[in-house]
């Protein structure tokens, strides 16, 4: 017996700037659920870690091949119906608009935060390769994502139980609303 697309859980693609948090929420929204977690720095090819390490923003052209691994990533889950949690930054349009390609069960939680609250955050992270001159690069390249993508907003000044507590809401609001492949948010 096979499962409709709106039985099956969601390919939930944890978006932001760096430092808004996505990482966290991601592996504790995965947990929560015994979902898949998939950190989506951790198949960023050696090249672009370097690049980032060194100060240098990533190209559209830098993000191809990471943002093509994550797409299979997510087709591959798609195909075998389990839940997944990616966290990616997802920065513009076309890139979300790659990954959602992959599968009609992607859904993203935007993590929404202002300058300053980001740069308070990523002054405290330590051993991450993104350093804190990047910060105006990766808000330069935020297209906030659009009503017509399938998007659910969470403030970055929420603590971490709360973001849980949201996310849930919202996707339980998602699925009673019979959100099905290829639909846009209503």
């Amino acid at each position: 017996m096979t499962s409709s697309p709106s039985s099956l859980p969601p390919i939930i693609v944890v978006m932001g700037v760096a430092g808004s948090g996505k990482s966290s929420v991601g592996a504790a929204l995965a947990a929560r659920h015994g979902w898949t977690f998939l950190e989506g720095d951790d198949l960023h090819p050696p090249a672009n870690v370097a690049r980032m390490a060194s100060g240098l923003p990533l190209s559209d052209a830098d993000r191809e091949e990471w943002l093509a691994t994550i797409a299979r990533r997510i087709a591959e889950a798609d195909r075998s119906g389990t839940g997944l949690v990616v966290a990616c930054s997802a920065l513009k349009r076309r890139y979300r608009d790659q990954l959602s390609a992959a599968s009609g069960r992607v859904v993203y939680l935007f993590l929404s935060g202002d300058k300053p609250t980001v740069v308070e955050r990523m002054s405290r992270r330590a051993g991450h390769f993104m350093p804190l001159s990047l910060i105006d690069s990766q808000f330069d390249a935020l297209e906030p994502p659009q009503p017509d993508e399938r998007v659910l907003t969470l403030p970055i000044t929420l603590n971490p139980d709360q973001m849980l507590e949201e996310a849930d809401r919202q996707l339980a609001t998602l699925q009673v609303a019979g959100l099905r492949q290829g639909e846009a948010t209503p």
